[in-house]
């Protein structure tokens, strides 16, 4: 037996654009944090990073900047994205050690090759040794606890911050599948625009989450829960509050659930017979936040005529099933970009 214990640097990063997770090998998801930064305006220099420098969003004083560095699942801002995942890969090792370890990261199905090759150097710049790329649903799968290596077909539809990935997955391949640049920040944007043009109330992101979180639902119900939501009156330029209903909500973001449907029935419609035919007797997983969204199964099970399911750990199946890969070096190689 060794004198030392069992070190391993190996991580997997689901950078999301909602929160990124790092899952390290042996120790499991350590960090899970806002996609969040804050700077500096005139040193251009970090001032607070994920859970604190969201609490800055809407509130932060003209010298400070809070940036969300990665838009619909791509970085739209390379430096403050590389100086987030320094900021995380080190918070991962307690800054005691230089370490360069193997990163598995996962991305979007529609990201191009010119996003691919940003985000892998944002990565190697960071601190990583090796970058492995896979792709975000079947990371999903694999965190779900799906067969996707098996011959059988698998079907997961990831709902997150910036991306809905839907996928079909057979014996370790994405068989069909469509990846959509709208999910829960498309919601959040339908009902700031709603309450804009009905009450005339300017509301911020994080007010618009929480009434995703708290009266949202995708489907009719028979209690029309309410809430109180603050902004700004636009006329008057002054706070202003307004009940909004459950009902008002739905109809909000209707549109927006309308599209993640029918990504999902385009999938099925590309899917072979004999893999459609595994799905009606597996159904349909689903992980990412928008797993949450009450009524969502429902929704596509009405949609769809097929069995809905969660993800035991539906805000973590990426980065779960990143991080399972490390163990398991020849799906790694089969599954990676």
């Amino acid at each position: 037996m060794s004198l030392f214990p069992f070190f391993s640097k190996d991580i997997a990063i689901d950078l999301g654009t909602a929160n990124t997770l790092i899952f390290l090998k042996s120790k499991g998801i350590i960090i899970d944090e806002p996609s969040v930064i804050a700077l500096d305006k005139k040193t251009m220099k970090p001032v607070a990073y994920g859970k604190e420098a969201k609490k800055m969003l809407g509130k932060s004083p003209s010298s400070i900047e809070v940036i969300r560095p990665i838009r619909d699942g791509v970085i739209s801002n390379l430096e403050a994205t590389l100086l987030l995942l320094e900021y995380f890969i080190q918070k991962v090792y307690n800054r005691k050690f230089f370490i360069n370890p193997r990163v598995v990261i996962s991305i979007p199905l529609g990201i191009t090759s010119v996003e691919r090759r940003a985000l892998k150097e944002s990565v190697e710049e960071a601190g990583a040794s090796e970058v492995y790329i896979i792709e975000q649903p079947m990371a999903a799968a694999i965190g779900a606890g799906l067969a996707v290596q098996e011959p059988a077909g698998n079907m997961i539809v990831d709902i997150g911050g910036g991306t809905t990935e839907v996928a079909v997955i057979a014996l370790a391949g994405i068989v069909s599948g469509d990846s959509l640049r709208i999910a829960g920040d498309e919601i959040d944007t339908a009902i700031i625009n709603f309450v804009k043009n009905k009450y005339n109330i300017l509301i911020g992101e994080q007010m618009a989450e929480r009434a995703k979180i708290k009266i949202c639902s995708a489907v009719n119900r028979e209690n029309n829960n309410e809430m109180e939501i603050k902004g700004r009156d636009l006329t008057e330029g002054l706070p202003a509050t307004v009940l909004v209903k459950r009902e008002e909500i739905k109809e909000a973001i209707r549109e927006t659930l309308s599209i993640i449907v029918n990504s999902v029935l385009q999938t099925l419609e590309n899917t072979p017979p004999e893999l459609a035919a595994d799905i009606v007797d597996k159904g349909i997983y689903l992980a990412g936040g928008g797993a949450l969204l009450d009524g969502i199964h429902e929704l596509m099970n009405e949609e769809t005529g097929l069995p809905v399911y969660t993800a035991e750990n539906p805000l973590s199946a990426v980065a779960l099933g990143a991080g399972k890969v490390l163990d398991e070096i020849d799906l790694l190689k089969e599954i990676s970009l």
